[in-house]
C-alpha cells in the first residue's frame, strides 16, 4: 500500500509546512557573524543569506514557514518582521521561532534538537509533509519538484544532493545511492576515502542539508534520537544514518531542478557560504557578464525587505576625478563621487569619494570611502568610515595588524570599525 494516498499532480494538494533552520553561529564567517547569525549576514547588495531559502519556499507555493532561530538572532528577527509579511487572510506566514527551552533547560544542541524542541509547531500545523531546509546557502530551487519526487518515490524522507569534487568531501555529508536513487550509504564529513560516484570518478554525492519528511516519520525519528546517549542531535550525523537502513530514504538530484527563466549555465548552482572565501567567491559570481546566479530573473525573484533609498548616483567626469563603476553591482542609495569602482559590490548607502579606487571588494551598508583611498580584495562590514588616504589590500602585514585577513590575503573589516585618528 502506498505511503501517500494522493498524487501531487492530480489529487488534492498536500499540506506542507516549511521549517528553516536558521540558528547557526557561523564561526567560520567571523567577523561577519560577531553580531549576527549566519543567515542574517548581508549578501549581494540588498539581500540577506536567509532570503534565498525563504524566496525558494514562497516562489514554490509554500506559504506556511517557521524559522528556527537562536544565536544572536536580533538582526534576523528584525529582518523577518520587517521584510517577510505574507497574507494572513490566506493563512500565509513567515514566523520566527526562538529557542524556548520547552523540553528542558538546554538551548538547541544541534539541528535535530532544534526541531525536536520545536515539535509543537509541527503538531499544531498538522501537515502531510515537513520541508526542513537550512537557512544559510545561496541557490535557487523549485521545491515543488522535490516534493513531487518524494511523493512519486513513496519516500519516508527525501534528501536533496549535488555532486561535488572529492577533495571537498570533508565539508559535506557524502551519500551513496542505488540505481533507483534510494540511499544505501551515508558518511558525515569524511576526512579521507570518501565514496566516489560510480558513474563520475573524482566526485561525491553531497547532501545539501535540505530534507522533506513525512510528518510521522520526522516525529518518530526526532523522538528516538533524544533517547540515545551518544547522539550529537544532528540531522546529518544522527537522523540520516539511523533512518536509511530501515525506511525508504531517497535522494533528489538537484541538477534536475529547473526554475522558470533559468539559463543552462545556472543549473545546479549552490554555494555553502560558510567561510569568508566562499562568501567572497559567491559575490564574485554575481558580477560576471553572464552570471551563474542571475538575480535579474523576474520569473523567480529573490525577495527581501524593501527599503526607501534614492537611486544610485554617479558624479564628476573629469579626467582624474570620474565617478564610474565597471563590472560591478551598485545598490540604491549609493553615491560614487569622483571615485572608481571595478568588479565590486556596493550595498545601499555606500559612498565612494573623489580620487579613490575600490577593486574586487564587497562593501556593506553605509560604508564611506574617503578621498584618495585604495581598497582591493576586501569585505568591509556596515557603518565603516575610511579616513582619506586609507589603503587596504595592498600590504598584507600591515592589514593583519588592524583587520582579519584570510590565508589568501582577503581582508575583512568588522562592522563599525573605528580608525585611529
Amino acid at each position: 500500500m502506498s505511503r501517500h494516498p494522493f498524487a501531487f499532480e492530480s489529487g488534492p494538494e498536500p499540506k506542507v509546512l516549511g521549517v528553516v533552520l536558521a540558528g547557526g553561529e557561523g564561526t567560520r564567517l567571523r567577523p561577519l557573524t560577531l553580531e549576527r547569525a549566519k543567515p542574517a549576514v548581508p549578501f549581494g547588495g540588498t539581500f540577506r543569506i536567509v532570503d534565498f531559502v525563504l524566496s525558494n519556499l514562497v516562489n514554490s507555493g509554500i506559504h506556511r514557514i517557521k524559522v528556527l532561530t537562536q544565536y544572536k538572532s536580533d538582526s534576523l528577527l528584525s529582518h523577518i518582521a520587517r521584510g517577510w509579511r505574507l497574507s494572513s487572510i490566506a493563512g500565509h506566514y513567515v514566523e520566527p521561532v526562538p529557542a524556548q527551552q520547552r523540553v528542558g533547560k538546554e538551548w538547541f544542541r544541534g539541528s535535530a534538537d532544534a526541531l525536536y524542541q520545536s515539535l509543537n509547531i509541527v503538531h499544531d500545523e498538522d501537515p502531510d509533509f515537513v520541508v526542513v531546509f537550512g537557512g544559510d546557502h545561496i541557490y535557487r530551487m523549485d521545491v515543488r519538484q522535490m516534493l513531487g519526487f518524494h511523493i512519486h518515490k513513496d519516500a519516508a524522507l527525501s534528501v536533496a544532493a549535488i555532486p561535488v569534487p572529492v577533495e571537498e568531501a570533508y565539508q559535506f555529508g557524502v551519500i551513496e545511492v542505488d540505481e533507483n536513487r534510494r540511499m544505501v550509504g551515508f558518511e558525515e564529513k569524511p576526512q579521507s576515502n570518501a565514496k566516489e560516484m560510480p558513474d563520475r570518478p573524482g566526485w561525491v554525492l553531497a547532501s545539501m542539508g535540505n530534507y522533506i519528511f513525512d510528518k510521522d516519520v520526522l516525529d518518530q525519528a526526532l523522538t528516538e534520537d533524544q533517547q540515545k546517549k551518544d547522539t550529537k542531535y544532528d540531522f546529518g550525523r544522527n537522523i540520516l544514518p539511523s533512518l536509511f537502513p530501515r525506511e525508504p530514504v531517497y535522494v533528489y538530484n538537484f541538477l534536475d531542478n529547473v526554475i522558470p527563466g533559468m539559463q543552462e549555465n545556472e543549473r545546479g548552482y549552490w554555494r555553502d557560504v560558510g567561510t569568508l572565501e566562499a562568501y567572497y567567491a559567491a559575490h564574485m559570481d554575481l558580477i560576471a557578464v553572464t552570471p551563474v546566479l542571475n538575480m535579474y530573473n523576474r520569473r523567480w525573484p529573490i525577495r527581501s525587505i524593501q527599503r526607501e533609498h534614492p537611486p544610485a548616483k554617479f558624479v564628476f567626469a573629469d579626467a582624474d576625478r570620474m565617478g564610474v563603476a565597471t563590472d560591478s553591482i551598485v545598490s540604491q542609495g549609493c553615491i560614487v563621487s569622483g571615485g572608481r569602482v571595478n568588479r565590486s559590490i556596493l550595498s545601499p548607502g555606500v559612498r565612494i569619494n573623489s580620487y579613490s579606487q575600490v577593486e574586487e571588494s564587497v562593501l556593506l551598508d553605509n560604508v564611506d570611502v574617503g578621498r584618495h583611498c585604495k581598497v582591493r580584495r576586501a569585505i568591509i562590514d556596515k557603518n565603516v568610515k575610511l579616513p582619506p588616504g586609507t589603503v587596504i589590500g595592498y600590504d598584507e602585514a600591515e592589514d593583519r595588524e588592524r583587520f582579519d585577513v584570510s590565508d589568501t590575503g582577503l581582508v575583512v573589516v568588522q562592522k563599525g570599525y573605528r580608525f585611529s585618528s
